[in-house]
This record gives structure tokens, C-alpha cells and sequence, in this order.
């Protein structure tokens, strides 16, 4: 059996005390207020704002607060992405005056659009700029600082001990890496034995990042890189419940607040659903969720009718989806085998 006894302790980040060593990574369009509520609920250790771009978010960019609004949970964590150091300053001292524990600067998204603005993953390319952004960041706020990266841009700038020894000399106290290079955006097979390196670089808490979504896997990852806590993505696609699960297995317990038939899922996702159209309102809302509704056709009905999906996916009445969902998941109530990672 994996040993899974190091993920269920706490975490000091900065002072600030994390209940267990399973976090949600922060993802773009995808781990907004409702997500994160209901990853925490179901035990993951921390959750992450998907990233904002500081140069909109300091310029009042409308829509943008809701990214960085408290939603109540007892870490707030937003993550910034941006190029200039005046944006990255200005943002991390409004995400701090609207309550945010932590800071997490990212340094990790190989998106183009991010990258093209040199930012994100490019930062990597020069760490004097970044280190810049850092010292900004740092200097602006009084609560903790992190770092999210990958292992360089590509294999011939594998410099992410470097970036991460840095980074905790100018204040940082905790970085995620994700075990690949820019370049190979997320393809192939995350190196976890790479981010060994950026362990015995530091001393603060390191988190290692890519291709986990078993408690196996979880296992796997700390005994190859020695981090000392697991930062899940992807996986949760359909689940937000993974990192929680992950957690819970740490402790022989089951995962909180997990659906436990096709009735309670079907009312599960519903709930996230109309979570997200009060959040955004009925038309933004409406094709913001499209996205997890296919996630979750796809993880849990994968037999839907092609014709019942395309409904689902492309109607504009939320009482005509909610319906088709009920449909779709309510059809003949069966117990679920939920996993903790399917």
C-alpha cells in the first residue's frame, strides 16, 4: 500500500496553517467561487483562484473582482499573472485589501496568450524580470507570497531550482512546480524525480504538480521528489471532489459530502449549475458551466444520447438544462462507485 500518511498533516505557508497537504491547483475559467467551495467541502487541503491577470484587475477591469471576492472559505489564495511590476504590485494589494491570505505569483501557464505577453511560463526566460516581480510583489502585501512554475522552458533551461533558491531569498514562502517544461505543454509524462532538485534547493514547502489523480499517484509523486504537498489540476474535471478524496484516503476516512446516487449527483451538479448563473448571471453563467456539464456527461453518463448531450450543451433556457440533467442522471437511480480519483 502507498504511503499516504504525509498528506494528511497541516501545512504552515507563511504563517498561514493549511489543514492537509492536497491542494486544488489553480486553473483558468475553471476553479472560479462555486469550484472552489465545493473542492474545500470535499477536504481538499487548499484551493486556488484560477489566475487573473493583474494589469486588468489593477485598471478595474469589470468582472475581474469576482475572480479575487472572498468566497468565505478559511484560506483565501488568489493567483496573479502579469508582465509589469506595477500591475503585479497594485493587484496583489487589492486581492489583499479584499482578503486574500496568500499571494501566489504564476510563473508556470504555458498558454500562448500568456506567454505572448511574456508572462506566465515565459517569465522563466529571464529570472531578473521575474525575481522583479516577486520583489514587487513582496514588498506590496504582508501576507505570504508563493510561486508557481514549471521545471524551465525547455529541457536546455531546466532552471527551476535556481528560480525557486531565489525566490525564497527574496521572501517567498512556498513554490509549486509542475514537472514539465513550457514547451512541452502537457504532453508526454510529468518528470516528478526533476522537481527533486528544486526540493533540495529550498527550505520552505515545496509542492509537486502534474499527471496525479489516484492516491497512488499522490504517493508516487511525493516519494520521487521529496516535496512535501500534492497540487491537483486537471483530474477534477468532472470531480471536484479528487483532491478531498486524495485527502481522505490519507486518513482512512471517506471523502465529505460526496454524492452517493445517480439522484444526489444529478441534484449535485444542478446546484453547481444554478451556483454558477448567480454568480455570473443567466447568459454569462449559462456558457461558463457548459463546460463542467460536459465533464460531467462525460465522467458520469458517458452513455448519454448524442442528442441529449448536444441539448444540454446548447440549450439557452437554464430551466430546459436543469431539466435534461435530471433526465440524464435521474433516469433510474442507481448507487454510484464515486472514487476518490476516478
Amino acid at each position: 500500500m502507498p504511503d499516504l500518511t504525509k498528506l494528511a498533516g497541516p501545512l504552515d505557508v507563511g504563517g498561514v496553517r493549511i489543514r492537509n497537504r492536497v491542494f486544488l491547483a489553480p486553473m483558468s475559467g475553471i476553479t472560479d467561487e462555486p469550484f472552489r467551495q465545493r473542492a474545500h467541502a470535499h477536504g481538499a487541503g487548499l484551493v486556488v483562484s484560477e489566475m487573473v491577470a493583474s494589469g486588468e484587475l489593477a485598471k478595474g477591469r469589470a468582472g475581474f473582482n469576482l475572480r479575487i471576492r472572498h468566497s468565505g472559505l478559511p484560506v483565501h489564495m488568489v493567483q496573479l499573472a502579469g508582465r509589469e511590476a506595477v500591475h503585479m504590485a497594485e493587484g496583489a494589494r487589492i486581492a489583499a485589501g479584499e482578503g486574500a491570505d496568500i499571494i501566489d505569483i504564476n510563473m508556470g501557464c504555458p498558454a500562448k496568450k500568456v506567454t505572448g505577453g511574456y508572462a506566465g511560463s515565459a517569465l522563466m526566460l529571464d529570472l531578473e524580470h521575474a525575481l522583479s516581480l516577486i520583489d514587487a510583489v513582496v514588498g506590496a502585501v504582508e501576507v505570504p507570497v508563493t510561486v508557481k512554475m514549471r521545471l524551465g522552458w525547455d529541457e536546455g533551461a531546466l532552471n527551476a531550482p535556481m528560480l525557486a533558491r531565489r525566490a525564497e531569498q527574496a521572501g517567498v514562502s512556498m513554490v509549486t512546480v509542475h514537472g514539465r517544461t513550457r514547451c512541452q505543454f502537457y504532453q508526454g509524462k510529468a518528470d516528478w524525480r526533476a522537481i527533486a532538485r528544486v526540493k533540495e534547493a529550498v527550505s520552505i514547502p515545496v509542492v509537486a504538480n502534474g499527471d496525479v489523480s489516484s492516491p497512488a499517484e499522490a504517493a508516487d509523486i511525493l516519494d520521487q521528489s521529496g516535496a512535501d504537498a500534492v497540487m491537483i489540476g486537471r483530474a477534477h474535471y468532472g470531480a471536484p471532489w479528487i483532491a478531498g478524496g486524495i485527502a481522505a484516503a490519507a486518513t482512512g476516512e471517506a471523502t465529505p459530502n460526496m454524492p452517493r446516487d445517480s439522484t444526489a449527483l444529478a441534484d449535485y451538479i444542478v446546484a453547481h449549475y444554478e451556483d454558477m448563473l448567480a454568480l455570473y448571471g443567466a447568459e454569462s453563467g449559462l456558457r461558463q458551466a457548459r463546460k463542467h456539464l460536459g465533464w460531467y456527461l462525460d465522467r458520469h453518463a458517458g452513455g448519454v444520447a448524442d442528442d441529449s448531450r448536444k441539448a444540454i450543451l446548447t440549450a439557452f433556457e437554464p430551466a430546459r438544462v436543469i431539466a435534461l440533467l435530471r433526465d440524464v442522471f435521474s433516469r433510474d437511480p442507481q448507487p454510484l462507485n464515486l472514487r476518490s480519483a476516478a
